[in-house]
């Protein structure tokens, strides 16, 4: 007899661009939380080097 382990969904990643030409910064990988919401997106982040807010981009990967 098989048992099947159900295991949660990992963490969803995000590559995300600053688009400031002011900061050196061009691509990170954010890696978020098995609780994140699901309509959580880039505009609640912050570029970690520059600090804006209005210049993330996701990366589409697809």
């Amino acid at each position: 007899m098989w048992l099947a382990l159900v295991l949660p969904r990992m963490p969803p990643t995000e590559e995300i661009v600053c688009t400031d030409d002011d900061c050196f910064l061009d691509l990170f990988e954010n890696h978020y939380t098995y609780d994140v919401p699901d309509d959580f997106d880039v505009t609640g982040l912050s570029c970690p080097v520059c600090g804006g807010t209005d210049c993330l981009e996701p990366v589409d990967l697809e």
